[in-house]
């Protein structure tokens, strides 16, 4: 196994960072830290995504990863920034590629087992299972079965009400979103509320 997929599976919750602004974001991981969490992923949606990855890196206590990463040449821009794993919601070889050549993890998407053969074939350290929701746990334990030594990161749907229920379906660690960074509560400036919610995901 990958170092950095076996870090995440200790971990267990990747908080995945989406919101409309850097500035938000970087609240968000500010706020996380405090209660515990060291791993977080920003998605290459959030504005000035790269130039937080390399702010963020520069942090040797935080592991850093970029999530919806589009392309081989944004892979490259995000590494070169520090980040320490990539996830893509779609399987794309080229971006494996790129992960692979720099000793990055890569955790492509993936939801039919067609479609995790082939991240596994193009290289995956782990599979994220996207949109989680769509198949629930039980779609997960299915693809357990067909696969059972592959490490499964379910994203999408994923909240402190049903983690449990995901870890006994066989995920490694999971990927969770607007539950644990929510955009309104960083706007609001109610670090209590965002904080206690990550506290219920990780008890």
């Amino acid at each position: 196994m990958h170092p950095v997929v076996t870090r995440l599976a200790g971990a267990r919750i990747i908080p995945v960072i989406r919101t409309s602004t850097a500035a938000h974001a970087a609240t968000a991981v500010a706020w996380l830290r405090e209660v515990g969490i060291s791993t977080v992923e920003i998605t290459l949606t959030t504005p000035d995504a790269v130039a937080l990855i390399r702010t963020l890196a520069a942090d040797p206590g935080l592991l850093v990863g970029a999530g919806t990463v589009p392309d081989a040449e944004a892979a490259r821009a995000c590494l070169a920034a520090g980040a320490q794993f990539l996830v893509t919601p779609w399987v794309d070889t080229e971006v494996c590629a790129v992960a692979r050549a720099a000793g990055a993890a890569m955790l492509p998407g993936a939801f039919t087992p067609t479609e995790v053969r082939a991240a596994l074939s193009a290289g995956a350290d782990a599979v994220k299972i996207f949109p989680a929701s769509s198949g629930g746990s039980a779609h997960l334990k299915a693809l357990r079965s067909v696969f059972p030594g592959v490490a499964f990161c379910p994203t999408g749907g994923v909240d402190p009400r049903n983690t449990a229920e995901w870890f006994a379906a066989g995920a490694a660690f999971v990927g969770m979103g607007g539950k644990l960074a929510d955009e309104a509560l960083i706007a609001a400036g109610d670090k209590p509320a965002l904080q206690a919610a990550a506290r219920a995901a990780l008890a």
